[in-house]
């Protein structure tokens, strides 16, 4: 009787959000959506292999900032500086792979597909591209009505591992799921403007303080950096590796080997890379349920730089 009781509160309780935002939405309104999205990764993918690291990135800045709601996605105007205009989201890029698959949708599916998803869908797929998981993501998100750079709040290169992981809890993720999303780094890069300070850290691998050392030892230039300098674009469980043997190139990052909160995990997945691509997909499929719109809240923009004109 107290299953029976039990059961039937979490079904009238909870319905919604398992409704609304599901594996297949689109299955009869767009039944081409997910296609369309996976083709414009390609091709992008095609030409530019670190379009995996630069989607990972704008997933993981949208969510953290009221929801994966695709708010980063909307350009300033006049009276409203978006976030795409704070400072953390200055080297976001990807936007034009968003504006294509959503043109493509929209002469498919008019008013349908939202660009909270294309996001979601988009970053699934060109994980998979880079050698990472295959997997399922629900859909059904709608897209936010408000975008402002004073909201952004997010962690930076230069964070510890405590402050870093007050964010991750601010959105109801686990210190273990933080550890597992900083995985993607894998396939991730930086610039020297964000490395020079720690040229001088004892914690980093000599060898490469030197090659860094070179790189950006010209304050004129800020070149770009893998953060993985192994296996730079495929999405493996390198990174881990490399982090154990000091070669962290940001701070947070060597901080994930040494604080005794996390290293533990790190030392777990170095040597079992299926464990960390099955924690990976647990974590980012969660993630991109963060405070997520469905059923009737938002809208479905025509434009992902834009909100919808009121009619």
């Amino acid at each position: 009787m107290k299953f029976t009781i039990l059961f039937l509160i979490f079904f009238f309780v909870f319905p919604i959000a398992f409704a609304d935002l599901r594996v297949g939405f689109y299955s009869s309104s767009c039944p081409r959506a997910e296609d369309i999205v996976r083709q414009v990764v390609q091709r992008n993918f095609n030409r530019d292999r670190s379009i995996t690291a630069a989607l990972l990135r704008m997933h993981f800045h949208d969510c953290f900032v009221r929801g994966c709601d695709a708010s980063i996605l909307i350009d300033s105007s006049r009276g409203n500086r978006s976030e795409k205009a704070a400072g953390a989201n200055g080297t976001v890029r990807g936007f034009e792979l968003i504006d294509e698959a959503k043109r493509t949708l929209e002469g498919a599916c008019p008013s349908t597909v939202s660009c909270a998803d294309i996001i979601t869908l988009a970053t699934r797929d060109s994980v998979a591209m880079a050698g990472g998981p295959k997997y399922d993501v629900a859909t059904g998100r709608r897209d936010g009505l408000v975008s402002q750079s004073s909201e952004v709040n997010l962690p930076g290169p230069g964070s510890s591992v405590s402050q870093a992981l007050q964010a991750f809890t601010a959105n109801g993720m686990s210190l273990d799921e933080m550890v597992t999303l900083l995985g993607a780094h894998t396939v991730g890069f930086t610039h020297c403007s964000f490395v020079r300070g720690r040229l001088s850290d004892p914690n980093m691998d000599p060898a490469l303080r030197a090659q860094l050392g070179r790189i950006c030892g010209s304050t004129g230039r800020d070149p770009r950096l893998f953060l993985d300098q192994n296996t730079s674009f495929a999405f493996d469980n390198e990174f881990y590796n490399q982090i154990i043997l000091q070669r962290g190139v940001l701070f947070l990052d060597q901080q994930l080997a040494l604080d005794p909160s996390s290293r533990g995990l790190v030392s777990t997945f170095a040597g079992n890379e299926a464990g960390f691509q099955r924690s990976f997909v647990d974590a980012i499929v969660k993630m991109g349920s963060i405070k997520v719109l469905v059923g009737n809240d938002g809208e479905i923009r025509k434009n992902c730089r834009v909100f919808n004109t009121p009619s």
